[in-house]
């Protein structure tokens, strides 16, 4: 009983990672082709980089639950490329089965992430992985906030306010706002407080305790900050 409850625990644990996987893949794929490789190469070794944590392979390596997901993921790659770089005689990746359509991948997860311009020239690999994961925990909240607004039947609401909801409270007029929108200031107070509560639910799904989501928020608004510098 012990021995099924364990394997029991290992695969849904494995689910939620690869889960997680399938939302985080734009800071993998960026850090492959940011360490030199090309498009085709870098989308097979995303591909197989996420096989091997659906194999469980991942999990061999680290437990999940001690420490951030973000951290756990870039050593896993790091270790994973180096290890590709050594097997010289290894096969070809083109043809494998792949995890999941790259099509899939983008309508799940689209984003509208701007870098600056020379950000080629002077990023190295682990700042692009920093700044394109911490967009994608923004953009996941949000894109859960504007189903919940869709569904009240207020996405307009959503639309305008979608620029000011990290924003800080400094740096927003509820009154104005609201005067836009026509609808009260305790609206528009809501659905940033909910905005920063979806937020906080993405960035707990990807650390091991409760007490760091408040720095790893931290962490994430300062990389997306350095980004758009």
């Amino acid at each position: 009983m012990a021995s099924s409850a364990a394997s029991d625990e290992t695969n849904k644990t494995q689910e939620s990672l690869s889960q997680l996987c399938k939302i985080y893949w734009r800071p993998i794929y960026v850090f492959i082709c940011r360490r030199g490789h090309n498009i085709t190469n870098a989308q097979d070794l995303t591909q197989e980089f996420f096989m091997t944590i659906v194999q469980g392979q991942l999990l061999q390596q680290a437990d999940p639950a001690k420490g951030r997901f973000r951290s756990l993921l870039l050593r896993a790659l790091q270790n994973f490329l180096i290890d590709k770089h050594d097997k010289s005689n290894a096969r070809k990746r083109g043809g494998e089965q792949q995890f999941v359509s790259w099509d899939e991948w983008m309508a799940e997860s689209p984003s509208h992430l701007s870098l600056p311009a020379n950000a080629l020239d002077v990023w190295t690999a682990e700042r692009f992985f920093d700044v394109r994961w911490a967009a994608t925990v923004v953009e996941q909240a949000l894109r859960r906030l504007r189903e919940e607004c869709e569904l009240r039947g207020r996405r307009r609401v959503f639309d305008t306010l979608q620029g000011t909801l990290s924003a800080d409270r400094d740096e927003v007029s509820y009154v104005d706002l609201a005067k836009d929108l026509g609808v009260g200031e305790r609206a528009v107070k809501r659905l940033r407080r909910r905005y920063r509560f979806l937020l906080r639910a993405e960035v707990a799904r990807t650390v091991g305790k409760e007490a760091e989501v408040e720095e790893e928020i931290r962490y994430l608004c300062a990389a997306l900050a350095a980004g758009a510098q």
